[in-house]
């Protein structure tokens, strides 16, 4: 594929994340953290929030197998969770942490595990296509600037 055709393409895919509600402003500022002595800064830091958030997620649906389940630690581990989410503005995934949230404080069972569940599907969903947008940035090299998205 012509460079300029990968480029239309990774910026579109790029939009598409900001236009489905995937990612926030968050993840512009961290793209503007990225420069030529780090140019894989932006993925680097969204490898981690995926290594590391995987060990949370574990954390929280071992505390979701326990009888009775107890809301403080389970929303103390959603709150560490929602603020990983946060840093890479990981916007759907956040949001579902903050209703996961909200169960907790009702002590609602079957809202936790609903939220859960569509937490991790949202999850993967996020993760899966910014695998496949890092793919195909790779392939045109280092952006040059981070833009707002429209």
């Amino acid at each position: 594929m012509e460079r300029n055709q990968l480029h239309r393409q990774v910026t579109l895919m790029r939009q598409s994340l900001f236009d489905q509600g995937y990612l926030d402003e968050q993840f512009v500022q961290l793209e503007e953290l990225q420069d030529d002595t780090n140019p894989n800064f932006v993925e680097e830091v969204t490898t981690l929030f995926y290594r590391d958030s995987a060990r949370l997620l574990a954390n929280i649906e071992q505390a979701m197998e326990k009888n009775p389940l107890d809301f403080t630690v389970l929303d103390n581990y959603m709150q560490q969770f929602k603020g990983s989410c946060s840093s890479i503005g990981a916007r759907k995934v956040k949001n579902e942490c903050t209703q996961f949230r909200e169960y907790c404080r009702e002590e609602s069972s079957d809202g936790c595990m609903r939220t859960l569940q569509q937490l991790k599907r949202e999850y993967a969903t996020l993760k899966r296509k910014l695998e496949a947008y890092f793919q195909l940035a790779r392939q045109i090299g280092p952006r040059e600037t981070a833009s707002r998205p429209r």
